[in-house]
C-alpha cells in the first residue's frame, strides 16, 4: 500500500492577541509557526534524536521535552542535535504590530493562526516536493499538529479544504499533490518526538525575534538551526523563512536585531 512520503510536524510559539502595552507586557508581539519536515523513512531519526538530547541533558526516559521549560545552557545541546539532522525545517514569522487591519483577526477566533498555517503548509508542501524520490511512498505528506485542545481541527481542515477548492483567486500556492486536507491532524505534544522537535524550532525563532521585558533578544539557536531551514535554489527568504506581514527589509529599520536573518541566511 502506497504511504506518505514525508511527515511535516507543526507547532508555535507566541499568543494571537492584539493587545500590546508600551512597556512591552500584553500580547507577544511575534507568533511564530515552524514544521519540521522529514523523510518518513527517516522518523524514528527524531525519536532517537529525543531520546539522546534526554540522555545529554540528564532527563529520565521517555520524559517529554518543552523548550520554554529548559534553562539556556539545556537548550544549545539540543538545539544542536536537530540542526546536525536530516530534517528541514519551514517558519512563518508573524510580526502581529504591522498588521493593517487587526479587528479582522479579532472578529474571528483563530483566522491568524489559520492565515499563518496556509503560508507555512505552501512551503512545506514546495521542500516536500522539491525532495521526493521516485519510488519512496506516494509523494504526499503526513501532516501532523501539535493539538490545541480549544481549536477545532475539522474546521480547520474546512478551511484547507476551502483554499484548495477556490484557490486561484487567493493565490493560495500549496502544492495540493503533497497536502491531503483531510489527512491533517493533530496529536498531544507529548505523544511524538517529532511535535517535541517542532516545538524547539518554533521556539527558537521566537527568542530570536521577540524581545523581552529588557528588551534583548536571544538568536544563539535560531542561528544555530539555519543549516536546517529549507532552501529553493539557495533562497531562504519567503521560502523556509517568511516574514509576514511585511518583509525583513522594512522591520529591520524599526527592529534591528532582526538584521542577522537578512544578512546571515
Amino acid at each position: 500500500m502506497p504511504h506518505p512520503s514525508f511527515k511535516v510536524y507543526i507547532d508555535e510559539s507566541g499568543d494571537e492577541g492584539f493587545v500590546f502595552h508600551p512597556d512591552g507586557t500584553g500580547s507577544s508581539r511575534w507568533l511564530v509557526l515552524s514544521a519540521a519536515v522529514v523523510r518518513t523513512r527517516d522518523d524514528l531519526t527524531l525519536v532517537k534524536l529525543v531520546g539522546d538530547t534526554r540522555k545529554v541533558l540528564g532527563k529520565p526516559p521517555k520524559q517529554h521535552l518543552h523548550f520554554s521549560d529548559l534553562r539556556h545552557e539545556q537548550r544549545v545541546p539540543y538545539v544542536r542535535q536537530i540542526a546536525a539532522s536530516s530534517i528541514r525545517t519551514v517558519s512563518v514569522l508573524v510580526h502581529k504590530p504591522e498588521i493593517q487591519e487587526p479587528e479582522i483577526y479579532r472578529s474571528e477566533k483563530f483566522l491568524l493562526y489559520w492565515h499563518a498555517t496556509r503560508f507555512l503548509l505552501e512551503r512545506a508542501s514546495w521542500c516536500c516536493r522539491d525532495n521526493r524520490v521516485e519510488g519512496e511512498g506516494d509523494g504526499t505528506a503526513e501532516v501532523i499538529f501539535s493539538n490545541r485542545s480549544i481549536m477545532s481541527y475539522e474546521n480547520l481542515r474546512d478551511y484547507l479544504r476551502l483554499l484548495q477548492a477556490k484557490g486561484d483567486p487567493l493565490d493560495v500556492r500549496i502544492d495540493w499533490s503533497v497536502i491531503v486536507p483531510g489527512a491533517v491532524r493533530a496529536v498531544n505534544h507529548d505523544q511524538l518526538a517529532g511535535l517535541q522537535v517542532a516545538d524547539a524550532i518554533a521556539s527558537s525563532l521566537y527568542y530570536a525575534t521577540n524581545l523581552n521585558r529588557y528588551g534583548e533578544a536571544e538568536d544563539k539557536y535560531a542561528r544555530l538551526l539555519m543549516p536546517t531551514v529549507f532552501r529553493h535554489k539557495g533562497v531562504i527568504l519567503g521560502h523556509g523563512l517568511k516574514f509576514w506581514p511585511t518583509g525583513i527589509e522594512h522591520l529591520i529599520l524599526t527592529q534591528p536585531h532582526l538584521n542577522w536573518f537578512a544578512e546571515g541566511v
